[in-house]
């Protein structure tokens, strides 16, 4: 027995689908569904950035200071 919500897994909204072409298309979502994610690269390299960002400094200098 098939629920109204299990009925329609898979609509066309232009042409016509034969079972075929529908069953493709589902066992092409199914595997890309299944697939797993590559394993990201191990970052070695710094984790911030190697210059000072303006943006992220306080907004007075003090004129007898540095940098």
């Amino acid at each position: 027995m098939t629920t109204p919500a299990t009925a329609n897994l898979l609509r066309v909204e232009k042409g016509h689908a034969d079972p075929e072409e529908l069953a493709a298309i589902t066992a092409v979502l199914l595997a890309r569904a299944a697939a797993q994610p590559e394993p990201a690269a191990a970052h070695h390299g710094r984790t911030t950035a190697g210059w000072r960002r303006l943006e992220r400094e306080n907004g007075f200098r003090a004129p007898h200071s540095w940098r």
